[in-house]
């Protein structure tokens, strides 16, 4: 078999020798006789898992003492919900930034749980930059700022994060957790659907500070409270066993390669070459965001016609490279260059983009 270099943004490639680790155990689990699929979530081999998974996050990420580790169901945009019903109680409110359409989508579900204020709003220049982290204004009586560190459709990315005083950031990192060292210190929420970085679809990652849980909404339902959440010494339900167990093989398996001082080496090397291959070929093709705010994970691109799109991305696809097409919302182009995709893909589809200018320029 061929394996594709698959540019998708998500549920997006995986480390190959995770899959193979995967393959070789899925009938028969470290001699248990069965499938962890089939396992107990309440058994020694899950509880095993569950463990190892929690402290490789908080060593990969240096978190610090007190902050909790939560494996969670519904992806982020549970989280849309999940984070103002437990903070937006009473009278408190928060501020946003709002770099796109995911920070949009967020946006739109605290506004249904209490009161927001706008610290960013990209709007008027079609996001397509983000505002100077230093000099970000945030209501000191938020309850918190939320940000979206990278944006899948739009290709921007934080490159610095704000400094908001004693306001707490929440911050969705779906889709860069993982990619480059990060103060876990300076956010009260960390939240990561698993489909990018870390795994596939079906769980998704909270980080929350002891403060934060402190914070939460008394009144919630057990499965939506952090605290209750943070509290139990099992899941509250049964837990995506599956999506756990490949999370905890893809953080062995970065562990390894280097943690995310490597992982961040690698992005900056994929995303420079094909960054490259863009701004030298004299506007053929075109990348709408302003350069200090491209993100390293998806670069998003167009060329002159629409039919040299379509063009592009059949070839490509001739080529073993695949996920190309934008997202359907902004069209284009875009290659999502998460941890697992080699520094050879990146590479590959450089040079491809080069020829193929130099065929149709």
């Amino acid at each position: 078999m061929s394996r594709k270099y698959n540019f998708n943004p998500g549920p997006s490639t995986l480390p190959l020798p995770v899959l193979e680790k995967v393959r070789d155990e899925l009938l028969d689990y470290q001699g248990t006789g069965m499938s962890i699929v089939e396992s107990s979530h309440r058994g020694p081999e899950y509880k095993q898992i569950h463990e190892r998974a929690v402290d490789l996050i908080g060593e990969l990420l240096e978190l610090p003492a007190g902050y909790r580790v939560l494996f969670l169901g519904g992806g982020a945009t549970m989280q849309f919900s999940m984070v103002p019903l437990n903070f937006l109680w009473g009278e408190r409110f928060c501020s946003f930034t709002v770099t796109g359409a995911w920070a949009k989508k967020a946006l739109g579900y605290a506004h249904k749980a209490g009161r927001v204020e706008l610290a960013f709003d990209g709007a008027a220049d079609g996001y397509t930059s983000l505002p100077d982290a230093a000099g970000l204004e945030v209501d000191s009586g938020s309850a918190y700022l939320h940000l979206t560190s990278n944006e899948t459709i739009g290709g921007l990315q934080w490159q610095s994060w704000p400094g908001c005083g004693e306001v707490p950031m929440v911050c969705d990192m779906s889709s860069d957790i993982l990619s480059r060292p990060v103060p876990a210190e300076r956010f009260g929420l960390i939240y990561a659907g698993a489909q990018k970085n870390l795994g596939p679809a079906g769980v998704t990652l909270v980080i929350i500070s002891p403060e934060m849980l402190e914070r939460c909404n008394p009144d919630l339902t057990a499965y939506l409270s952090y605290t209750q959440q943070a509290a139990k010494n099992a899941p509250i339900n049964t837990p995506p066993v599956f999506a756990v167990y490949m999370l905890e093989l893809v953080l062995e398996h970065l562990k390894e390669q280097g943690g995310v001082q490597v992982a961040e080496k690698r992005s900056r090397e994929r995303a420079d070459l094909l960054y490259s291959a863009i701004d030298e070929s004299g506007g053929f093709y075109r990348s709408p965001v302003a350069r200090d705010s491209r993100s390293k994970m998806n670069v998003v691109f167009r060329l002159p016609t629409e039919e040299l799109e379509q063009k592009f991305i059949a070839g490509a696809a001739e080529r073993n490279m695949v996920g190309l097409k934008g997202h359907r919302s902004v069209g284009g182009l875009r290659a999502s260059i998460y941890n697992a995709m080699p520094v050879e893909g990146a590479s590959l589809l450089a040079d491809f983009m080069r020829d193929f200018a130099a065929a149709n320029g």
